[in-house]
């Protein structure tokens, strides 16, 4: 019989065995941080989180762009991951302190991930904590709109099966920041962040102090969703999602994606995917457009390419098929940015010469006057393609001033028609609001140049009845940063006559922006002084004015 000595024993070398398993996985977790603007979060992490349970790893190295491939190379193990920086508009995270100059954009993060690159920053997280604004947005970056659904109707789809087929490819490809955060962190099983506004720093650290007060022990990197977190960041927008998987609908959207900026497979590897992928249904391809735009661009010039890239591309230049088949997808897109972008990608790939893309341009912006639909989307876009009379615009110069319709005017005047400038410059003192943003929006990226112009604007402004139309074309011309005695003169002549605040505050931030020195500051002042109407807000642009005119 065992003796009871000896049963005790027993039963704790048991019990020590028992426990050697837990010890082994009761090893610290690491925290991996990327601090790019404030560090309020992090510090709230390693002030509440046990030392000996808890490791922390700042992957941002200062003063060095390539931080995150050097955390890469030494292999670091996350187990979470807290991302700290502003992402208004969902393309990187940025700061705006102006002693930090690191980034992180969601491209670098997309190519790690797709490269397998960095399996311990990204593969083996259980959490990840994304501290920005509109981090996990469900919004659609890219929607499917009526042209997709034209095209499949045209492939020999029914109705009903063109609008469902239309639908799943707008989910599939939305690209929303919540879809681009769950293909980054693929597998994760929890991803926290926020759908809209986010709190700053400062008053996200003192939530997590709450949290931290009451959080079970241990709940830090278990891939456990906390509620008691949730809970306290819920009225900021906070929500919680999980890495994409295996055989959800997006994941070949990704496979597809991530064939583009992997960093294992060759540019002429890559060339043949994109020619195989120009092979499938039209509303696919434009689905991946941003793709193959960020992919061509990363080639660079088509002269320095490698001897098997060239040849690969090559052919896809030489696939007449697929030119025919995605020039008529790209000329029936709805959108003006779509199409341009997608001509500007055939001209890329050999499609089309400069002066066909150019030709193409031309023929949209005729055909959307023709419908009466040109806007200020199309006056941005032609502005952006330069300003040489080009022989293709004339024939449309007749009816774009035959109804005195502004956005056509300015459309054609970004593409070098004369007498279509001087239709958009007197918009400049029209009485509809709307053709004076029109005007100012070309203005921005064709400015006033010569001194006649700007004289003849400027007495135009100040035959304008005193209205809400007077100051807004002031404004305009105040973007002029206007350097003409004359045209001063004229505009400071009105500050006496004006009968508003609005219009007083208008010409003063004209003359501030300017070369107001012309003026002669003591009788400038003198006139601000007598005549300025009283400010209900406090001091404003009027005195900042009066102010530098004394100081000089």
């Amino acid at each position: 019989m065992m003796s009871s000595s000896f049963r005790g024993l027993a039963l704790a070398a048991s019990l020590f065995a028992a426990a050697l398993p837990f010890a082994a996985s009761a090893a610290p977790k690491t925290i991996c941080t990327i601090t790019v603007n404030s560090p309020d979060e992090k510090e709230t992490f390693r002030r509440n989180l046990p030392p000996g349970d808890y490791n922390f790893v700042e992957l941002v190295e200062r003063g060095r762009k390539d931080w995150l491939a050097s955390a890469c190379e030494q292999k670091v193990q996350c187990d979470s991951l807290v991302i700290s920086g502003h992402f208004d508009d969902g393309d990187e995270f940025y700061t705006d302190r102006f002693d930090v100059s690191e980034y992180l954009t969601v491209l670098e993060m997309e190519r790690t991930s797709c490269s397998d690159s960095c399996p311990g920053v990204f593969s083996q997280l259980k959490e990840v904590y994304l501290f920005g604004c509109n981090t996990l947005k469900t919004e659609p970056r890219q929607v499917a709109g009526a042209d997709i659904t034209r095209a499949l109707l045209r492939s020999g789809q029914s109705p009903s099966d063109a609008a469902r087929l239309s639908a799943l490819l707008g989910d599939t490809h939305a690209r929303s920041n919540r879809d681009r955060m769950r293909q980054i962190f693929k597998d994760v099983p929890v991803i926290y962040g926020f759908s809209s506004k986010a709190p700053l720093g400062k008053y996200a650290g003192p939530l997590l102090e709450k949290y931290f007060q009451t959080a079970p022990p241990g709940e830090i990197g278990s891939g456990q969703v906390s509620q008691k977190l949730l809970s306290l960041f819920g009225p900021s927008s906070m929500t919680v999602t999980a890495g994409l998987r295996d055989g959800e609908p997006q994941a070949r959207a990704r496979a597809d994606a991530c064939r583009f900026v992997d960093d294992r497979i060759s540019p002429a590897h890559k060339l043949a995917f994109f020619h195989d992928m120009l092979k499938r249904d039209m509303p696919e391809v434009r689905m991946h457009l941003g793709d193959m735009e960020r992919f061509m661009s990363s080639l660079g010039v088509a002269g320095t390419l490698r001897p098997d890239a060239a040849e690969a591309l090559a052919r896809v230049a030489a696939d007449h098929a697929s030119r025919e088949r995605y020039l008529a997808f790209a000329r029936d897109a709805d959108e003006p940015a779509m199409r341009t972008r997608m001509m500007a990608l055939a001209t890329r790939l050999g499609w089309l010469t400069p002066v066909q893309e150019q030709a193409e341009f031309v023929r949209m912006i005729g055909e959307r006057m023709a419908r009466d639909a040109l806007g200020m989307e199309e006056v941005n876009l032609a502005c952006t393609r330069g300003g040489e009379d080009d022989a293709a615009v004339r024939p449309l110069l007749g009816g774009a001033l035959k109804y005195a319709k502004v956005a056509p005017a300015a459309a054609l005047a970004c593409l070098g028609s004369a007498q279509a400038r001087e239709r958009v410059v007197r918009a400049v003192t029209s009485h509809d609001p709307e053709e004076i943003d029109i005007a100012r929006a070309y203005l921005r990226q064709r400015p006033l140049v010569d001194a006649a112009e700007v004289r003849a604007v400027a007495t135009a402004i100040g035959r304008m009845p005193a209205s809400l139309s007077q100051v807004r074309a002031i404004e305009t011309l105040a973007q002029q940063r206007v350097s003409d005695p004359e045209s001063l003169r004229e505009i400071a002549r009105m500050f006496p006559l004006a009968k508003s605040l609005p219009a007083q505050r208008a010409i003063a931030a004209l003359l501030i922006r300017a070369n107001h020195r012309v003026l002669g500051s003591g009788e400038l002042t003198q006139t601000l002084k007598r005549h300025r109407l009283k400010s209900p807000d406090g001091e404003d642009v009027i005195d900042a004015l009066i102010r530098v005119l004394q100081a000089g």
